[in-house]
């Protein structure tokens, strides 16, 4: 697995830890600042993603069909994902509700968990085969 991998694969760990933890302590003062914290950490994780994995996986499609279809299919769910958490990070900046945020965070871990899945069982192996290839 390459360091890149592991890196990502780590961030989707942190993530999770601390939506997990914002859960559990609802929207306030302390839960808004450990989403404000998951928000900065989703940030640098896609932009991470942005700069070192897609760059590779876009290269490698050029002559993948498969690659390039499975590609066109994360970025088109990444921008339903995007707007989910764009919504979601402004709505409970400033709190609110204890139930509906309740609600509100299950629904983003969950869309999340699913995305973080499709990633590491599709995009990552995918990535390291094409860095094993040009190593050899």
């Amino acid at each position: 697995m390459s360091k890149l991998v592991d890196e990502l694969k780590s961030d989707h760990e942190k993530l999770a830890q601390v939506l997990s933890n914002a859960l559990a302590k609802g929207p306030t003062k302390e839960g808004l600042q450990l989403l404000n914290t998951s928000k900065a950490a989703l940030l640098a994780h896609l932009k991470k993603e942005d700069t070192f994995l897609y760059p590779e996986l876009k290269k490698a499609a050029t002559n993948d069909k498969n690659l390039k279809s499975t590609l066109d299919t994360f970025a088109a769910d990444m921008d339903k994902i995007s707007k989910t958490a764009i919504d979601f990070f402004t709505k409970w900046e400033k709190g609110g509700d204890g139930v509906e945020f309740a609600k509100d965070i299950g629904n983003i871990i969950s869309v999340l968990r699913s995305r973080i899945h499709r990633e590491e069982s599709t995009l990552y192996p995918a990535f390291d085969r094409i860095v094993d290839k040009k190593a050899a």
